[in-house]
């Protein structure tokens, strides 16, 4: 799984693994989402910033679009759509061939090592602002 930036969207590239899928031979629904938050875990690295003391998603959801089956080559685009006070929402969307496969969402708050969500630090807000999309419909502007 690799990881890079184009247009203002971070780019993961994968394969499904056998695990991802389910008695179908389909993916598990849950793969996408597992996949999102890896490209969010490589953004935030990408950024000089550690996942330690969590971001715990608050809002999840995807729609599928077209099956994606054992070792299928996928590309995960992932976009900040709303930065908020202590909140981060990205919208995104798995390719395969080509073609949209998984088109999803997911918020995440900032809590620290506590479980009360706390405030982004400013220079991180201001890294994740300069990466702001056009929000799809469904979720919230900034």
């Amino acid at each position: 799984m690799s990881g890079s930036a184009e247009g203002g969207q971070h780019l993961y590239r994968g394969r499904v693994a056998w695990v991802d899928t389910d008695a179908s031979g389909r993916i598990h629904f849950t793969a996408a989402f597992r996949w999102a938050e890896a490209a969010e875990h490589d953004l935030l690295r990408s950024l000089g910033h550690s996942f330690h003391g969590g971001f715990p998603r608050v809002d999840v959801q995807a729609t599928y679009r077209a099956a994606l089956r054992f070792d299928d080559a996928f590309e995960l685009a992932l976009g900040v759509v709303r930065v908020g006070r202590s909140s981060i929402a990205y919208a995104w969307t798995v390719h395969t061939g080509g073609r949209p496969a998984v088109e999803g969402r997911h918020s995440v708050v900032y809590v620290g090592d506590g479980e009360r969500p706390l405030p982004l630090p400013e220079a991180f807000r201001g890294q994740l602002a300069g990466m702001l999309q056009a929000a799809p419909d469904g979720v919230p502007p900034s």
